[in-house]
This record gives structure tokens, C-alpha cells and sequence, in this order.
């Protein structure tokens, strides 16, 4: 696994806790999608011009898994880590095979807190920590790509990785910009002390691990 490239080195190593009052947001059906073949072309948009391909499984060996954001006819706009942040790819829907999340999360940067959603209603809140002033998070719209065992670096990235589809265009002084560094929710300390990435305690990574598949949407709002 290339941990190395997922952007969540810390600059300080802490506990999170869990806060505030229940929420609830209108139930809007997500769907997730997983390749039927071995490959499919990302297209610009429908009929357009090759942006990138999906193979069956990721870098961390994950099913390839995306997030479906728009449809257009017989074409679905999908959110993949092949593409850039904000960037749709666009494919025939008959070559992705569909399926509901009813599963989602939600962070403020402003008020550093995730929200865990099933079906509508919150049910976890929790203060995380966010990307340094140097290294900001970059709000957008992404989904889980992984789940995934440190192991021996779990010194570093706490019990559990999510990895998400979004990449961190801003990395800290010194990393290097020709690297695709990965965006993840992991643990750490709070507060903005992060190269990017979210950090959340050891009790909430281990229950979305558990709880949310792979294609589960997560918006990072400023």
C-alpha cells in the first residue's frame, strides 16, 4: 500500500471528541457506482473526449468505486480520484454497475466539525482537525475510495484510513508537487495542524469504517 502519497502528515498528534446536538438534512438518494468491465473511459462529457480510465481496483487494491453526481440521458457525471477535484468524468451508464449509499458525511472547516448522516439523520458529531493555514483542506465534493490498515504506520495515521477521491493541490513547503497526494480521514490531532487531511478519533474512524461502504459522499464545506 503507498500510504506514502496519501497528503496527512501531521504536525501535531491528539485526541478529538464528540460534540453538539443531533441534525437532520433531506433524505436525497446517493448511488455509488463500481466498472462492469475491466476498464471504462472518463469522458469530458457525454460522447466527448477521453479524460481518463477505471480500472477494476485502486492503488490500495479497493474496488474501483465512484461516486455519481449528474446523469445526462444514458451518461452518468462521476466523481473519481482519476480526475481532478471538481472535475466530472462522464460514462454510459450501462457499463457501471449502480448502487444506493445511505451513508453520508459532512465538514465544516469553519466550525471543524464532521457530521455523520444515515438515511437523513445525523448520527455522530465529532470535532476534527483540518489542514494548516499553509496546507488547507480544499472543500468539495468527494467520496470514499478505501478503507484501509496502517499498520506499522499507524503511529502516524492512527487505527484507520478512509481515503477519498479528492487530492490535495496545496501540499506543505517541501513536499513535492509533482506527487498526487491524496486526501483521507485518519487520525490526529484537532485543530488546522494537518497537511490536508481530516483527523478524527480512534471510537468515530473505527465506526466508519465499520458503517459506511465504499462511494460514500463526503462534502467539505469552507
Amino acid at each position: 500500500m503507498r500510504l506514502f502519497l496519501i497528503a496527512c502528515a501531521l504536525f501535531a498528534l491528539g485526541a478529538t471528541a464528540a460534540l453538539a446536538q443531533p441534525d437532520v438534512r433531506p433524505v436525497e438518494p446517493f448511488f455509488a457506482a463500481t466498472p462492469r468491465a475491466t476498464s471504462v473511459v472518463l469522458r469530458d462529457r457525454p460522447g466527448g473526449r477521453p479524460l481518463a480510465t477505471l480500472g477494476a481496483r485502486t492503488e490500495f487494491g479497493s474496488p474501483e468505486t465512484v461516486g455519481i453526481a449528474a446523469t445526462r440521458g444514458a451518461w452518468v457525471g462521476v466523481i473519481s480520484t482519476s480526475l481532478p477535484n471538481g472535475v466530472l468524468g462522464w460514462a454510459p451508464r450501462r457499463e457501471l454497475k449502480l448502487h444506493a449509499v445511505d451513508w453520508s458525511i459532512e465538514i465544516s472547516l469553519s466550525s471543524r466539525v464532521l457530521v455523520l448522516f444515515h438515511n437523513g439523520q445525523a448520527v455522530r458529531h465529532v470535532t476534527v482537525g483540518i489542514g494548516a493555514a499553509s496546507s488547507p483542506t480544499p472543500a468539495g465534493r468527494y467520496v470514499v475510495t478505501d478503507h484501509i490498515d496502517p499498520g506499522e504506520q499507524s503511529s502516524v495515521y492512527g487505527c484507520c484510513i478512509l481515503a477519498l477521491s479528492g487530492h490535495q493541490p496545496h501540499p506543505p513547503s517541501g513536499w513535492s508537487t509533482s506527487r498526487d497526494w491524496r486526501l483521507a480521514i485518519h487520525g490526529g490531532a484537532t485543530g488546522a495542524v494537518s497537511a490536508g487531511c481530516i483527523h478524527a478519533d480512534a471510537a468515530t474512524l473505527r465506526f466508519l469504517m465499520r458503517r459506511t461502504p465504499l462511494g460514500t459522499p463526503v462534502t467539505v464545506t469552507a
